[in-house]
């Protein structure tokens, strides 16, 4: 486990996964980021997942309980802590649903590879710089089938222009290291993701950028 990965990890406990979607997908999200959850995010989840898929840093394991999955879709979970990992597992209530405790800077273990892999608002809570942060897209991509796609979505730092409520959020979660994302940019992402990736797709909406990257360069 690494520090840093760690310090917003800790964050989920029970208590807080309680709470998490009315206080982040609900209210921060269409009030601070203004990216809602409902009419943006979950659409991209369910227009990009495939029948073998990999959830990294699960939350409370929203989008996969909610994106109307076929029943031939296997969901892993991969996150490093415990508590999130356990609450998604039971949301999603899927037979077969697997759990992987792991710290995703770091290489997955084995060999085993996915027709898709998610990231939905986990790169923001991975401190800077985006540098280093931006290395698990060089590890993930050998977790890619053939065909298969890498996608997600991340909350960009002082660029975006956030509004009052987003700001005061922002000062309050990097300084207690939730967040760790104050010089995340789009055009930083995308010079990433292409030097791993061919075909990269990146939308903005509001102060959140969506993510799509296929063809693994080798």
């Amino acid at each position: 486990m690494t520090d840093s990965s760690a310090a917003g990890a800790a964050v989920y406990s029970p208590l807080t996964l309680a709470v998490y979607d009315a206080w982040v997908l609900g209210i921060s999200n269409r009030y601070a980021w203004r990216c809602p959850t409902r009419e943006v995010l979950l659409p991209f989840f369910r227009a990009n997942v495939r029948p073998r898929h990999l959830d990294i840093g699960v939350g409370t394991g929203y989008y996969p309980a909610k994106a109307q999955l076929s029943s031939q879709t296997h969901i892993t979970l991969l996150d490093l802590n415990p508590s999130s990992l356990e609450a998604a597992k039971r949301r999603i209530g899927r037979p077969g649903t697997r759990t992987l405790q792991h710290d995703v800077m770091q290489p997955i273990p084995g060999e085993e590879r996915f027709d898709s892999i998610s990231l939905f608002y986990l790169l923001h809570c991975l401190p800077g710089p985006l540098d280093a942060k931006a290395a698990i897209f060089g590890n993930l991509k050998h977790n890619l089938q053939p065909g298969g796609v890498l996608f997600g979505a991340t909350i960009l730092g002082d660029e975006a222009q956030h509004n009052g409520f987003g700001r005061k959020l922002m000062q309050v979660y990097n300084k207690k290291g939730i967040f760790g994302n104050l010089g995340d940019t789009q055009v930083g992402f995308e010079a990433h993701l292409r030097e791993h990736f061919r075909d990269v797709t990146l939308k903005r909406e509001g102060c959140v950028l969506l993510f799509r990257a296929a063809q693994p360069i080798v």
